[in-house]
């Protein structure tokens, strides 16, 4: 006899039933002209209303400090998409600048006087990055870039008056170093070739002679490079001097221009934060008792301070160091969550952060060393709702296959909901990316309303729990991460709140890659899927992906020119396994994914529609890697929940 789960609200149930059978066609909510649909069936405007308020939060991000006034600029969004915003004093308005169909990244403040910032912007989440200079006294806008290329990581001189970035302008593929004067377009010129896509700018000298450079090789090999600006002239900073390859990054100079900051986990399982100093070449480890990654650090302008941000089991800790003693300073105890953004004021006493926690999305904060006050730039709205009792995260561990140690977030829904609960398990992308527990957003709608268990786990191959860690699914190990999720399947089981029979495998990017995988591997442990633009295939993922990132994602997945390698590729593809998968499938795409071409997707699901099993499938036509406008977000949110509803909750 077939039954119907009362998780979801009675009166939502009965609010969709009654517009699917009653209501005129009018009064379901159609697709856009720029979403493509298939399997989807007509989202009912009752659906709108009862899940609104969860597609309302917003987000605020810092930017950047004005180098002479007391003044911020920020990210969050008003309209469709994210946007620069200034503000003026800690919980003043949200001033909008920047007015664009697509999001707007990155925003910095000129140095030396602020009167004009930086920012950068794709269109259509193509990801060919445009860098742009906004002028606060006239309110023009000048592209400082070709419009066509991908331009990357641009960085003002501390003088103000020149930007360096990366650019694929010469091949489409390597990013060469680029020098522009920033009044004048014109000026823009190549400072050294470079071969690779993984280049990155990481900071100008103090004199304005130099540039630091960052090589990514892989998630576990980045090098840090000294250039000339004047002749193109590289130094390598960070050779190899062993067998074991070692990860640098976030490269500044010192106050003085002799020595570097940086991060490398040269000798260590975890990223320490090291001084280089440039004249005997010594480098001192300044965190040597810190047992997680340093993630990012900023340095007081006047060379006092180091703030860092650190990565310890997947939440933020924020430390302060004295730069001459490394003795660390006190600092007050923040919310436990996820910290990003840390920077500097110009008067080298506030520091500027973006925090998130469970119950509160990313906002943005100070804190004055003097005294120690800790401020609220922003008040991000949250729909009109109180989050304070919004689920609060729980690490779990368990053993997998070769009995090394897992972990994971679990959220729990409020004790409302009795008896064994159905589980979502969301896979992180990357492959080489780490959940950490920060705001959910509408998630929390999975559990306050529909009574479902969250799990994020962070299976081998995942950031921040050491280098050996991060290497355990490489190339020919690919499948061992699977079958992390397997044995999470095994741990579900013993859970008497779980209902082991009730779990729908999803995730984004290579998230989605691996809710694939699962799916074409047990398939009888789930009762649903849904994908959101991962790739089907590695090797035809490898072929067409874009040139900048393709070297960078074979030392990760394997090369798929390597006979050996591409058979193994071919073999654990979900693409060529999918006639296993019997239990509904969502796929969502972006048409310009530069990253995973829509192709991935579209051929899962022609593959999978052959078993007669139910798919839907979602690609908008101006979305690249992920859905960055809140309109096509929140058709995908209203699909996912009767998705849910309809092949996880009902019997």
């Amino acid at each position: 006899m077939k039954r119907f789960s009362i998780l979801l609200p009675l009166v939502l149930l009965a609010s969709i039933a009654f517009a699917q059978n009653v209501f005129a066609q009018d009064d379901a909510i159609a697709p856009a002209d720029n979403l493509v649909t298939e399997g989807i069936p007509k989202i009912p405007s009752a659906v709108v209303g009862a899940v609104g308020r969860y597609s309302e939060f917003r987000t605020a991000a810092f930017g950047s400090w004005n180098p002479t006034k007391r003044e911020m600029l920020i990210h969050t969004r008003f309209g469709d998409t994210s946007q620069v915003h200034l503000v003026k004093f800690p919980g003043g308005a949200r001033n909008q600048l920047t007015f664009f169909p697509d999001r707007v990244a990155q925003a910095d403040y000129q140095p030396a006087t602020g009167q004009s910032f930086l920012f950068s912007k794709d269109t259509g989440g193509a990801e060919f990055f445009q860098i742009y200079r906004y002028d606060l006294a006239t309110g023009n806008i000048t592209l400082l870039t070709d419009g066509k290329s991908r331009n990357t990581s641009p960085h003002w001189s501390h003088q103000g008056d020149r930007i360096a970035f990366g650019s694929t302008k010469r091949t489409g593929k390597d990013v060469d170093l680029w020098v522009v004067n920033a009044n004048d377009p014109a000026s823009a010129r190549i400072v050294a070739e470079l071969e690779g896509g993984g280049w990155e700018v990481s900071d100008w000298s103090p004199d304005g002679k130099q540039l630091l450079l960052i090589n990514g090789i892989s998630a576990n090999e980045t090098y840090v490079w000294l250039v000339d600006v004047a002749s193109g002239k590289k130094e390598l900073l960070t050779p190899k001097t062993g067998p074991e390859v070692v990860a640098y990054g976030s490269a500044r100079f010192a106050k003085d221009g002799k020595g570097v900051y940086m991060t490398g986990d040269a000798n260590s399982e975890f990223q320490k934060l090291l001084y280089l100093d440039l004249g005997g070449r010594k480098t001192t480890v300044l965190t040597p008792d810190l047992k997680w990654d340093v993630e990012e650090f900023d340095l007081s302008k006047d060379g006092r301070w180091i703030a860092l941000e650190s990565n310890e089991d997947g939440m933020s800790a924020l430390h302060v160091l004295d730069a001459k003693t490394h003795k660390e300073e006190a600092v007050p105890k923040l919310p436990v969550g996820v910290l990003s953004g840390v920077q500097w004021r110009e008067n080298s006493r506030e520091l500027a952060f973006t925090l998130s926690t469970a119950t509160q999305s990313y906002d943005v904060y100070s804190l004055d060393m003097a005294s120690k006050k800790l401020e609220r730039w922003t008040f991000s709205e949250t729909g009109g709702m109180n989050t304070e009792g919004f689920a609060q995260p729980r690490l779990i561990h368990w053993n997998s296959w070769d009995q090394r140690s897992i972990s994971a977030f679990l959220y729990q829904p409020s004790a409302k909901f009795t008896g064994k609960r159905p589980v979502i398990i969301d896979i992180h992308g990357g492959p080489e990316g780490q959940f950490r527990p920060e705001f959910l957003g509408r998630e929390n709608y999975f559990m306050n309303e529909m009574g479902i268990a969250i799990i994020y786990p962070n299976v081998r191959g995942s950031s921040g729990y050491g280098k050996t860690f991060l290497k355990l699914d490489n190339g020919f190990l690919r499948e061992g991460s699977y079958k992390d999720i397997n044995a999470l399947l095994d741990w579900i089981q013993t859970q008497p709140v779980l209902d082991a029979s009730r779990v729908m495998i999803t995730g984004g990017s290579y998230g989605g890659f691996m809710t694939l995988a699962v799916a074409t591997n047990y398939d009888s442990r789930i009762r649903c899927s849904v994908d959101i633009v991962g790739p089907s295939n590695l090797v035809t993922f490898l072929e067409h992906t874009s040139g900048y990132r393709q070297d960078l994602r074979r030392v990760e997945y394997g090369d798929e020119r390597d006979p050996k390698m591409r058979e193994f590729l071919e073999q654990i593809a979900p693409a060529n396994k999918a006639k296993n998968i019997t239990k509904p499938l969502f796929v969502v795409a972006g048409q310009n994914d530069p990253r995973v071409p829509a192709s991935e997707s579209q051929q899962m699901v022609q593959v999978v529609r052959q078993n007669q099993t139910p798919v839907w499938w979602l690609m908008a036509k101006d979305e690249g890697h992920g859905f960055g406008k809140k309109k096509n977000r929140d058709y995908e949110f209203y699909s996912t929940v009767m998705f849910i509803q309809q092949y996880l909750l009902s019997y």
